[in-house]
């Protein structure tokens, strides 16, 4: 005995737009966590292999996020501006898509 199931056309419209909204403060969190991990990972990975041009490319981050650098003090130091980043982005996204939403 399974209950029918509604489709979003017989919904009140007043909960069809609750469902429709993001909540742009879990979105800012989310996005900010997965780009300070991405780029704590990223860093990370590059000091453990090691070598003479030991990240090269991700060390010109350091242009645009002072203190940061291919290191493990580095790593840590960039996770800290990815996420910052990634949540403004994240709230960003969230907040404009609300505004479309409606």
């Amino acid at each position: 005995m399974s209950s029918p199931i509604r489709s979003s056309s017989t919904l009140p419209p007043d909960t069809r737009a609750q469902f429709a909204r993001l909540h742009a403060k879990a979105w800012g969190v989310a996005i900010g966590t997965l780009s300070g991990l991405a780029l704590l990972g990223a860093t990370l990975f590059l000091v453990m292999r090691g070598g003479p041009d030991m990240g090269q490319h991700l060390g010109l981050l350091s242009v645009f996020l002072p203190g940061y650098s291919v290191s493990v003090p580095g790593a840590f130091i960039g996770f800290v501006y990815a996420f910052v980043i990634g949540y403004a982005l994240g709230r960003l996204v969230g907040a404009v898509y609300n505004r479309f939403a409606g």
